[in-house]
């Protein structure tokens, strides 16, 4: 059965003049970043396929998240920036390939928390209820795939790692 993991950037920081795009992590995001990291490896020390959106902050999540874990295919897609929901939900049921058994997505919201949402049909009331009242920065939620790549699934856990 796959497994979705999707994470929500870390918390950024606002420089003036700074378009959104190019917004950094501020210091309690690297901080937050390293603990997703180590909860990664703890939890799922290895992914297929980890889609990422283009934005600054989201690529400093990744680069503090990836090395503790082993990660096959890298791909920054400007979708997860772009094209919120619908569109990171077609992203990830056209491109993710059967065979792949982990993907992980470090976006924003409200596209994490959309696909989130609707993609963990199926799971613990009280874990589901912690997603629905807030997906914070370094919000994760993993799903598992009851239908392949296609969704529903059942979420199994959503953590907020803070460092």
């Amino acid at each position: 059965m796959p497994t979705l993991i999707l994470m929500r950037h870390a918390k950024s920081d606002y420089p003036p003049g700074v378009i959104d795009r190019e917004r950094p992590l501020s210091a309690r995001g690297e901080r937050d970043a390293d603990s997703a990291g180590r909860w990664m490896q703890a939890m799922y020390p290895q992914v297929d396929v980890v889609l990422l959106s283009p934005a600054v902050r989201a690529q400093q999540t990744w680069a503090r998240v990836g090395p503790h874990i082993v990660a096959g295919q890298i791909r920054t897609e400007p979708v997860v920036y772009d094209d919120w929901g619908s569109g990171l939900s077609h992203l990830i049921t056209s491109t993710v390939d059967a065979s792949a058994h982990r993907t992980l997505v470090v976006g924003h919201n409200p596209g994490i928390e959309d696909v989130a949402q609707r993609w963990s049909a199926e799971g613990s009331d009280v874990v589901r209820d912690g997603m629905l009242r807030k997906y914070p920065t370094c919000g994760i939620a993993v799903i598992n795939l009851t239908s392949g790549w296609q969704g529903p699934g059942e979420l199994l856990t959503f953590t907020v790692p803070r460092g």
